[in-house]
């Protein structure tokens, strides 16, 4: 299976490739698929959305991900806004992942387990915006981004947790789970 994606930042490409290394145990054969990076503006993602379709589907993408902050705006409503803005030909195979806020946050919803695997405390992840800690705490920087290092941390994450505590990320992994079930290549099942 071909999937194509499309993200904002190095930590969203390193938190699906960490997905796809985890998801190797269901499906051997799963690709993934750069499209256009397109950074952190959400006008870009309203431009772009049907040209990256188009760009992935000319690559055979069976699916197509976009995953995108909510930075101060509703998950939800980030969600309704980009989805409308899908082709209709593409609407099947779409899936939109907005974060509450940022990616971190998904990664540090767990917040014992990112403290435990950055051995910092834990209470230094319990904020609404725990990118900066997160970033500090894998030495991120400009120049190295630790993508390899967070697709490893994704890879072992305690997805079943993050799926309890963070509803965006329940979103997100049940459409993907769905799209699995009805393309016979199961992924693993949080719920």
């Amino acid at each position: 299976m071909k999937v194509g994606y499309s993200v904002e930042g190095s930590t969203d490409r390193a938190f699906l490739k960490g997905l796809k290394e985890r998801w190797e145990r269901w499906c051997p054969d799963m690709e993934l698929l750069e499209g256009r990076f397109r950074g952190s503006t959400d006008l870009s993602l309203r431009r772009e959305i049907d040209k990256i379709c188009l760009e992935l589907d000319v690559k055979n993408a069976s699916l197509i991900i976009f995953l995108c902050d909510s930075n101060v705006n509703d998950w939800k409503d980030v969600l309704r806004e980009f989805s409308g803005r899908c082709p209709p030909e593409f609407k099947h195979l779409t899936i939109f992942g907005v974060c509450d806020r940022n990616i971190e946050c998904w990664i540090c919803a767990d917040v014992q387990w990112i403290a435990n695997r950055t051995s910092r405390s834990a209470s230094d992840f319990q904020l609404d915006d725990p990118k900066g800690v997160f970033e500090n705490a894998m030495g991120i920087t400009s120049i190295d981004r630790k993508e390899e290092e967070i697709a490893t941390l994704i890879k072992d994450a305690p997805l079943s947790q993050w799926n309890k505590k963070n509803d965006s990320f329940k979103n997100f992994y049940e459409e993907i789970l769905q799209y699995s079930l009805r393309n016979n290549c199961q992924i693993e099942n949080i719920r």
